[in-house]
């Protein structure tokens, strides 16, 4: 693998193979390294407005995880967060990226700071756009009730026909719905025709006081990694309130609060996030000789 410093890669709509499954990637502009990994339920879609903008500044790779997007949703997969984190790593060897900055958004924020644990030699600097972290609750009561015998073949078995339910959970997902742009339920929703989207996110969520306690544990790895908090003051799927309390965890760490938003600010107001984004990128530099 290469030092990637510096990369100038083609540009456009990719696979590699991870673990003998196919992973959908974009790619786009050239510089350090950035990869983008969404949230549950999203996939690289979720950086449309992103991505032209960062592009400029870096080599921005946009990942559909497996089990999600348009990649390969094998049987048997490991769902838990510490596999998830390492076919993340897996995959940045399959595309020779030695080293970059990750982009994490709700649960793929807590993605990335576990790989960032297990690698923390290959992860520049993080930014984690409101991140499932320890320290949020609402994952742990809403779980159990995802997972219950009657409940989660009823999601598996209704979810992918019910279009205006994925409106109703995006209008949730918003400070403000009418901040929602013409065609995000239409590119959330393509997804679940695609057999074994739900089972996969609900395999996800089996594990989650398991994986937030080995999160919460993995954290003192990443302590001096440069991280940009991102949140919605409106945020109802991870709560603002634990955004203290993970700001603690890191020595080099600055949490910025875009006020009325909720939990995809990415999407939400995206200028105001971008350029969030590029000024951290900004202050902490690579240097390159």
């Amino acid at each position: 693998m290469q030092d990637d410093a510096q990369r100038d890669s083609p540009k456009g709509e990719f696979w590699s193979v991870v673990d003998g499954a196919r992973i959908r990637y974009l790619q786009s502009g050239s510089g350090p390294v950035l990869v983008l990994v969404h949230g549950l339920l999203g996939y690289s879609f979720s950086w449309r407005f992103a991505m032209p903008a960062l592009s400029p500044l870096a080599s921005v790779y946009a990942i559909d995880m497996l089990g999600s997007g348009f990649s390969d949703r094998p049987l048997g997969l490991d769902c838990s967060l510490r596999a998830s984190a390492g076919r993340l790593l897996r995959f940045l060897d399959t595309v020779g990226i030695a080293s970059c900055d990750l982009l994490g958004s709700s649960y793929g924020g807590a993605v990335v700071m576990m790989a960032g644990a297990l690698a923390p030699d290959r992860v520049r600097r993080l930014i984690l756009a409101a991140p499932v972290n320890p320290w949020s609750a609402r994952g742990n009561w809403l779980a159990p009730i995802l997972t219950n015998r009657i409940v989660a073949p009823l999601i598996v078995q209704l979810g992918p026909r019910l279009e205006v339910a994925h409106s109703i959970v995006l209008r949730r997902l918003y400070g403000d719905a009418r901040r929602i742009r013409p065609g995000t339920v239409e590119g959330y929703s393509a997804p679940f025709r695609i057999p074994g989207t739900l089972e996969y996110a609900i395999r996800l969520v089996r594990s989650w006081t398991q994986d937030m306690q080995e999160l919460a544990s993995a954290l003192p790895q990443i302590r001096g990694v440069p991280t940009l908090l991102v949140w919605g003051s409106l945020d109802a799927a991870v709560r603002p309130a634990s955004a203290p309390k993970l700001h603690q965890q890191f020595a080099d760490c600055r949490l910025v609060v875009f006020d009325g938003v909720g939990h995809l600010p990415y999407e939400e107001v995206p200028q105001e996030f971008n350029q969030a984004v590029i000024e951290f990128l900004s202050r902490n530099r690579i240097e390159t000789y």
